[in-house]
């Protein structure tokens, strides 16, 4: 920040005081009658240019101006342009009748349309040096911004021959994490960071037995907000989580996979898309998770799968009888996956 402050200065200074010099030297060249007073006079004008191009530059920054679409940049530079060199024009005119410099002494008081017209170009000038100059910095920035991305992008590519996450996923969200490379590149930054905690929770899990659902939750949101990219409003969420449950424990990875598996065999087959809430709630000491999503149970229940098979066997190895996992399709094409853990056995596997 203190570099293009400087760099302003700089320029701004530099760019006014020499204005000043060259129009001492053409009246010097030309003039017949050098006074001391049209070198006061020019001296102020030189401030008064200056106050006004930085109060300018205020009202440019405070508006945001520059962020904005090019249309609203040209109508801006153009209507600041006519308004300041007239505000300028004014206070050139002011200062050269407290001065009382004589009109037989200078070419430099012109009648106010011509004085006008000369403050309108240096305006106009300065306007469009300070827009060009904003305009290549910050295409400089995205350009660097892009190639920092797209080598997050091949390094999550590397990671993923270690994760245990559906491939298929993974370059689907990479391809939409290119697209928004140029598209967007703020959000494609955020898929970046949702797509490394994914990978980074799928790595991790083969080294603990359980997590808080807390966490699993925020790998959950994390996923879902890359499908979203790539589904947009065919894709809905809802979250319906009781406070008391967020702190217990479940199998790392568990939810992400049962909410991965709602998205391939249900939202995906329904045309128009459709939801998918989560809930939980604690009762009679154990702790119930639900997957709710728009499809049919024969597009979900595929038995073969990871996704049904493998919650089956973890349930059971980690809890034995004690937990239990079901699947029920309803007819207003609704499926509801349940998962039910005991919360005292959950206790007693984190104390070993």
């Amino acid at each position: 920040m203190a570099k293009k402050i400087s760099s302003f200065w700089v320029f701004q200074l530099g760019g006014w005081l020499g204005d000043f010099i060259f129009t001492c030297i053409l009246y010097i060249s030309f003039s017949q009658h050098v006074t001391r007073s049209f070198f006061v006079v020019g001296f102020i004008e030189m401030l008064e240019g200056i106050l006004i191009t930085t109060i300018l530059r205020a009202i440019i920054v405070r508006s945001n101006i520059l962020q904005k679409g090019l249309k609203k940049q040209i109508s801006f530079l153009l209507l600041s342009t006519i308004f300041v060199s007239l505000l300028l024009t004014l206070m050139n005119i002011a200062t050269d009748n407290f001065i009382n410099l004589p009109a037989n002494n200078s070419h430099r008081e012109p009648v106010l349309f011509l004085s006008w017209i000369v403050s309108f170009i240096i305006i106009f000038i300065w306007n469009l040096l300070y827009f060009a100059y904003h305009y290549v910095a910050k295409s400089n920035k995205e350009r660097l911004d892009k190639v920092r991305l797209e080598s997050l992008v091949k390094e999550l590519e590397l990671k993923t021959i270690k994760t245990h996450i559906n491939p298929h996923f993974i370059f689907n969200a990479l391809n939409s994490i290119r697209f928004l490379v140029d598209e967007n590149p703020i959000r494609a930054r955020l898929a970046i960071t949702q797509l490394s905690i994914l990978l980074r929770s799928s790595m991790q899990s083969e080294n603990i037995a359980t997590t808080t659902l807390e966490r699993e939750l925020e790998i959950v949101r994390s996923y879902l907000a890359l499908e979203k990219i790539r589904f947009e409003n065919r894709l809905q969420i809802e979250y319906n989580i009781a406070e008391n449950t967020l702190s217990l424990q479940v199998p790392p990875m568990m939810l992400q996979t049962l909410v991965e598996n709602s998205i391939k065999h249900g939202i995906s087959k329904v045309e128009e898309g459709g939801t998918i809430k989560i809930s939980t709630i604690i009762e009679n000491s154990f702790l119930f998770l639900y997957i709710e999503n728009t499809g049919q149970l024969h597009q979900v229940n595929n038995k073969n799968g990871f996704g049904i098979t493998g919650t089956k066997n973890r349930l059971e190895l980690m809890y034995g009888e004690a937990a239990d996992f079901s699947i029920k399709g309803f007819k207003n094409n609704i499926v509801i996956a349940e998962v039910k853990i005991p919360i005292d056995i959950t206790e007693e596997l984190i104390k070993e």
